[in-house]
């Protein structure tokens, strides 16, 4: 089954960190631009982070800059998103998106910021 699954989500106290991970099952991501997105409840989803196939491109949103940061492990077939200082704000079902000659998504995983 082709699918991406995301893993690392969980209840963290503001200003804390999560690192969420996003493996791929049964294809490569090696030809595939990934991509962080989330949605918190009664939002739109909203683009969080995303990394070219080379690695060597990332793009962030104004309200994670400087606090998340996107990477792959292509021998591993996984997207991370480390996640610093995290507040409130943050929380939200963290999605993962791989684009190539098809798009997946990931089903997601919660991450809940709260004291």
């Amino acid at each position: 089954q082709l699918q991406l699954v995301e893993s690392g989500g969980g209840l963290v106290q503001p200003g804390g960190s999560l690192r969420l991970s996003c493996a791929a099952s049964g294809f490569t991501l090696d030809y595939y631009a990934l991509g962080w997105f989330r949605q918190a409840p009664g939002k739109e989803r909203e683009g969080v982070s995303c990394i070219s196939v080379s690695g060597g491109s990332t793009y962030y949103a104004d309200s994670v800059k400087g606090r998340f940061t996107i990477s792959r492990d292509n021998a591993k077939n996984t997207v991370y998103l480390q996640m610093i200082s995290l507040k409130p704000e943050d929380t939200a079902v963290y999605y993962c998106l791989g684009v190539f000659d098809h798009d997946y998504w990931g089903h997601g995983t919660q991450v809940t910021v709260s004291s």
